[in-house]
C-alpha cells in the first residue's frame, strides 16, 4: 500500500468528480431507468477518469521544476521524488492508450470527444496555461467536452442547449473562484505560483464571479421553465432555490472561508453542500422519474 499511496496521489481521484457531467444527457432527458444506457455512461464515466488521470501525470511532468518550487505543489509524488518521471510517463501512456482503445469501442462520438479533451489540454498546458482569462474559458470547455461525451453514449430524443450554457457557466465560476482564493492565499510576488495570477486582480474576479453565478442562476431558471424534455408540471421550478442557495454558499465559502482553490474539497467536506446536492438530487429525481 505505501508502493501504490504515491501512484494514486498522482493520479488525483478526488478530481474525478468533475466527470459527473457526463451523466447530464442520462438524467436530464429521462434515461436514469434504462439499463443499457446507464451501464454505458457508467463506462464512459470511467474511461474519462483514466484519460484525466492521464492529463494530470502529463500536467505534473510539464510543471515539473515550478512544482518544486511551489510551497504547497512541491509536495506532489513527482515534484518530491516519490515516483520517478520514467514511471509516470508509462503510467500515462497506459491509461491515454486504455482510454481511447476502450472508448472508441464504446461509441465513436465519445472517442472523438477523449481526442478533443486530448487536444485542448495540450493547448491548455502548453501554450495558455499562463493566459489570463483564457485560461478559464478552455476549461469551460472541456466541461462541455464531459457533457458531449455523455451525449455522445445515449440516444438522446431533444437535448436543451440551456444545459451548454449552465455547464460552461458552471465551469467558470468554479475556475475563477479557484484564481481568486489561489490570490488570496498566496503571496504572488514571493512564491513561484500560476503566472497568470499577475495579471489578474481580486475586483476583477469579483466582477466576473458576479456575472457567471448570475448567468448560471437565470440560464438554469430557464431550462426549468422551457426544457424540451421536462414534464409539463413545472415541478423543476422547485429546483431554483436550492440552485440559487448552492451558488451563494459556494461564494460564501470563497469569500468569507476562502476555500475556493479546492473545488473538491469543498465537495467532499462542506456538509451544507454537501446536502444542497442531495436534495437538489432528490427533487430532480421525483420530478423526472416518479411524478405522473
Amino acid at each position: 500500500m505505501t508502493v501504490i499511496k504515491p501512484y494514486l496521489k498522482l493520479i488525483r481521484p478526488k478530481q474525478w468528480a468533475k466527470n459527473v457531467f457526463i451523466f447530464i444527457p442520462l438524467v436530464f432527458d429521462g434515461q436514469l431507468r434504462l439499463k443499457s444506457s446507464f451501464l454505458k455512461t457508467l463506462a464512459g464515466f470511467a474511461l474519462l477518469c483514466a484519460l484525466y488521470a492521464a492529463t494530470y501525470i502529463f500536467n505534473d511532468l510539464n510543471d515539473l521544476e515550478a512544482d518544486r518550487a511551489h510551497p504547497k505543489k512541491k509536495n506532489r509524488p513527482l515534484a518530491n521524488g516519490e515516483v520517478p518521471p520514467v514511471n509516470a510517463i508509462i503510467l500515462a501512456l497506459a491509461l491515454t492508450a486504455v482510454s481511447l482503445c476502450l472508448g472508441f469501442q464504446l461509441s465513436l462520438g465519445f472517442f472523438q470527444a477523449e481526442l478533443a479533451i486530448i487536444t485542448i489540454n495540450i493547448i491548455y498546458t502548453k501554450f495558455l496555461k499562463n493566459e489570463v482569462i483564457v485560461d478559464v474559458i478552455l476549461i469551460g470547455c472541456l466541461f462541455i467536452l464531459r457533457v458531449i461525451a455523455g451525449l455522445s453514449l445515449i440516444s438522446v430524443k431533444v437535448f436543451s442547449p440551456w444545459l451548454y450554457l449552465m455547464t460552461f457557466m458552471i465551469a467558470l465560476f468554479l475556475g475563477f473562484g479557484k484564481r481568486r482564493s489561489e490570490m488570496i492565499r498566496t503571496d504572488i510576488e514571493k512564491d513561484v505560483v500560476r503566472p497568470a495570477l499577475s495579471r489578474y486582480s481580486v475586483t476583477l474576479l469579483d466582477q466576473l464571479i458576479t456575472i457567471v453565478s448570475s448567468i448560471t442562476i437565470l440560464s438554469y431558471s430557464l431550462y426549468t421553465f422551457s426544457g424540451p424534455t421536462l414534464p409539463g408540471n413545472n415541478l423543476m421550478m422547485l429546483t431554483i432555490p436550492v440552485v440559487v442557495y448552492g451558488i451563494f454558499r459556494y461564494q460564501y465559502l470563497i469569500y468569507q472561508e476562502n476555500e475556493g482553490d479546492a473545488p473538491e474539497e469543498i465537495l467532499l467536506s462542506d456538509r451544507p453542500f454537501q446536502a444542497t446536492l442531495l436534495i437538489y438530487a432528490a427533487i430532480v429525481v421525483y420530478a423526472l422519474y416518479f411524478h405522473g
